[in-house]
C-alpha cells in the first residue's frame, strides 16, 4: 500500500504538534512517561521522514524494481560492448 506525500506531511503535523505539546508540558522534573511518549514520538517521526523520502524517490525515478531492472541491463549492454 503506498500512501501519499500529502498523508505523511498530515502525520508528521499531527505528530510535531503532539510533540510541542509535551515539550511545553514537561514539568521542572523529568517524567519518565512523558519522556517515553517524547521518544515514541521522535521514532515515528523519524520513519515517517524516511517514508517521505522513499515516496519521492518512487515518484521522481519509479518503482525500485523497474529501476534495478534497468540497471542490470544497462550494466549488461556495457559488459558486451
Amino acid at each position: 500500500m503506498t500512501t501519499t506525500i500529502e498523508a505523511i506531511h498530515a502525520e508528521i503535523d499531527e505528530l510535531s504538534g503532539q510533540r510541542a505539546d509535551l515539550w511545553h508540558a514537561l514539568p521542572g522534573r523529568r517524567d519518565p512517561s512523558v519522556a517515553q511518549q517524547l521518544k515514541d514520538i521522535d521514532a515515528r517521526l523519524e520513519g515517517l521522514w524516511h517514508q517521505h523520502r522513499a515516496e519521492r524517490a518512487r515518484i521522481r525515478f519509479g518503482e525500485r524494481e523497474e529501476i534495478v531492472r534497468r540497471a542490470r541491463a544497462e550494466e549488461r549492454l556495457e559488459r558486451a560492448a
